[in-house]
């Protein structure tokens, strides 16, 4: 397999904030399954999509917002496309919100604050 250098702020996700960055869709259902509230970051390809690096920097914003409510990971490339398709969340950046293995919903493209904080509230009061 090979493994694809990250963008810097991506790789910080990694390295300074611990995320995983989830390979394969049996990952994804592993980390997804887990007790608690999830964000999945689909970032699109950095190179091509300027929107991916402001979504790197709002997402642990946004979670920090949150009081930690959620954990974050960050999908793979390699499987970007079949996660999107798989939950209709076809833009990116994107952050899928999951419970329990439960898809919540999902924000795509960089938005307002005030939209980020709206959707968020919402996503996450959704019983699941």
């Amino acid at each position: 397999m090979t493994i694809t250098a990250l963008h810097p702020l991506l790789a910080r996700l990694e390295d300074e904030f611990g995320w995983p960055r989830l390979h394969s869709l049996h990952d994804v259902a592993e980390f997804t399954q887990r007790p608690g509230l999830h964000c999945l970051f689909v970032p699109g390809d950095p190179r091509r999509n300027l929107e991916t690096e402001d979504a790197a920097v709002i997402l642990p914003e946004l979670r920090m917002t949150f009081q930690n409510a959620f954990d974050c990971a960050l999908v793979d490339d390699a499987i970007e496309a079949q996660v999107r398709e798989t939950h209709k969340a076809l833009k990116t950046p994107g952050f899928l919100f999951f419970r329990q293995g439960l898809y919540l919903g999902a924000i795509e493209k960089i938005r307002d604050w005030d939209d980020y904080i709206a959707r968020t509230s919402h996503i996450l009061s959704l019983p699941g």
